[in-house]
């Protein structure tokens, strides 16, 4: 487990997660600091979604604190929460874009929520689809993409609102190699832009591409913290 850092964007002390008689996580203990690229790793079912999902409060814990930015998530008003997923941009595994509405569409979502002006969000929106190499899908809908391109507009809508933090849970898993590799190397430049990411993966051939730190669960606990 990681030293105490006073430049952890995320503190996690003794967090317990139990469904039932089923634990989570169990005992976590964790710093990242601010503009860290981190992958948690581990078997399918170890708890690495459980510990994303915790960070912006799609789940609460059990038992421990977790800390983001300075806000204590076991504390936080209600009407604050908003303000606090507005930390994140996240990506999953199976895109999640809404089929419904068009590929700028759905990048805008993120800051039409925020309230920004349309004059903006406009710009802004154009400005991601082309670093994601998607601004000439803009008015496609979801169905027309392929997997790699669904999981670049996601990429873009993660990363439109300029969040502080990153997750990525399993984002190459239903990927071919190629497709899996541009994925990785758009959460390498918004790293470099200053965000912090954390990728939830059980993929190898991600985590050998950097020298980032790499935490594993086992059953839901924390037990190794090394570099690729």
């Amino acid at each position: 487990m990681t030293e105490a850092s006073s430049d952890a964007i995320i503190r996690m002390f003794h967090v317990h997660k139990r469904y039932g008689a089923k634990s989570a996580l169990k005992d976590v203990t964790l710093d990242i600091p601010k503009n860290e690229f981190l992958f948690v790793t581990g078997r399918s079912g170890a708890g690495k979604t459980t510990l994303l999902r915790l960070l912006y409060l799609a789940e609460t814990t059990s038992e421990g604190q977790i800390l983001v930015d300075g806000m204590n998530l076991s504390r936080i008003a209600r009407d604050r929460v908003p303000y606090l997923r507005r930390k994140f941009g996240i990506i999953f595994q199976d895109y999640k874009l809404i089929a419904t509405k068009t590929v700028f569409e759905n990048v805008a979502l993120v800051l039409e929520a925020a309230g920004r002006k349309p004059s903006l969000i406009a710009k802004k929106v154009k400005s991601m689809l082309r670093l994601v190499g998607m601004e000439d899908r803009m008015d496609a809908y979801p169905r027309s993409l392929s997997g790699g391109e669904q999981q670049r507009v996601a990429v873009a809508r993660a990363a439109a609102g300029d969040p502080g933090i990153i997750l990525a849970d399993e984002p190459t898993g239903s990927l071919d190699e190629e497709a899996a590799a541009t994925i990785m190397n758009f959460l390498d430049t918004f790293h470099q832009r200053g965000s912090t990411v954390i990728v939830a993966t059980h993929d190898k051939n991600l985590m050998n591409r950097t020298h980032s730190r790499i935490v594993q669960l086992r059953d839901g606990r924390l037990w190794t913290s090394e570099s690729a």
